[in-house]
């Protein structure tokens, strides 16, 4: 697959507050960072640290309290709903901790919903989603639903599912957690895959060795919080 477009992703001065009076927390504080393309970025942290909330920031799924989430220079803080929701559907993949796959649909139907969900014709995706699942190393699982593939291999299915749009940004939240330990690498492995060379920005929330193994920069967001820099 090739990328039809390219993106920095960045956010300045963002802060995200929860709750209110007592209850209030924030979870992200004046933080200023940036991703590049072709790189793969791996937050790292305890729980609650706030490797989701940014996530969701940098996904035009939640506006900060303050600040601004540029994308290819286009600041989406501002920008209507109705607009955000466009961001999302053209520029970028999401993949999830479990995959959230749909029950009773095989693996290439998969890939082709997310294209059905955005407006695509179906017809003209199917090239594309059978070179998305080979490139995850499924091709020979085109056929099969989600309770006959193995936790890994559900999870390349979202992946695949994430970059069959080509999307300039690939935002993955803890995408190995419910892989048994012998796919944690593969998968890690085919992330990386997925930036390098493509000038795809990817930004990955992880607890596992092996995906911050593979990452081109880590960034510990607790140590952030305490005014440190990002890791190569």
């Amino acid at each position: 697959m090739t990328v039809r477009t390219t993106a920095d992703l960045a956010l300045e001065s963002v802060t995200v507050v929860h709750g209110t009076g007592a209850a209030r927390t924030t979870v992200l504080d004046s933080l200023d960072l940036s991703f590049s393309p072709g790189r793969l970025t791996a937050l790292v942290g305890p729980s609650g640290s706030g490797k989701s909330t940014l996530l969701a920031v940098a996904g035009a799924l939640l506006r900060p309290a303050s600040g601004r989430v540029l994308l290819g220079g286009e600041d989406v803080v501002p920008l209507s709903d109705a607009r955000r929701a466009c961001v999302r559907r053209e520029r970028i993949g999401y993949m999830f901790q479990s995959g959230n796959l749909l029950p009773g649909l095989t693996a290439l139907d998969q890939v082709l919903a997310i294209g059905h969900l955005n407006g695509r014709r179906v017809s003209g995706l199917r090239d594309a989603a059978a070179a998305a699942l080979e490139s995850v190393g499924l091709a020979h699982r085109a056929g099969h639903r989600p309770e006959q593939l193995s936790g890994g291999e559900r999870q390349r299915v979202a992946l695949a599912r994430a970059l069959v749009l080509e999307p300039a940004v690939l935002l993955v939240d803890e995408p190995t957690a419910a892989v048994d330990r012998s796919q944690a690498a593969g998968l890690a492995a085919l992330l990386g895959d997925a930036v390098r060379g493509r000038g795809r920005t990817a930004v990955v929330a992880t607890h596992d060795p092996a995906v911050v193994e593979a990452a081109d920069e880590v960034v510990d967001m607790a140590a952030l919080a305490g005014g440190q820099r990002p890791r190569p």
